[in-house]
């Protein structure tokens, strides 16, 4: 994560945090007041904490992730032979 900026800094540099942000991935705080009051982050970042919150929040989906690394960890796993020879039937 870049620096925090004050508000009156970061109207100024606005049009050179992508490139900035590119360079080092992650967030900028805007602060006011010395306080968080903004984040400025890459579109892309964006979009996969949106994504990742809708995944948290499905509990179907949760459910079967948390069977899933059950089922690894008891060794119920199949093999690629097996998948394949099952896909061919």
């Amino acid at each position: 994560m870049l620096k925090d900026i004050p508000i009156t800094e970061a109207r100024n540099e606005i049009t050179s945090l992508p490139e900035r942000l590119a360079k080092s991935p992650g967030a900028v705080a805007v602060t006011r007041r010395g306080k968080p009051v903004l984040a400025i982050m890459p579109w892309d970042f964006y979009e996969s904490i949106v994504e990742t919150l809708e995944i948290l929040g499905d509990q179907d989906l949760m459910a079967a992730l948390r069977q899933g690394i059950k089922d690894v960890e008891s060794g119920k796993t199949f093999s690629m032979d097996e998948i394949e020879k099952e896909i061919a039937r």
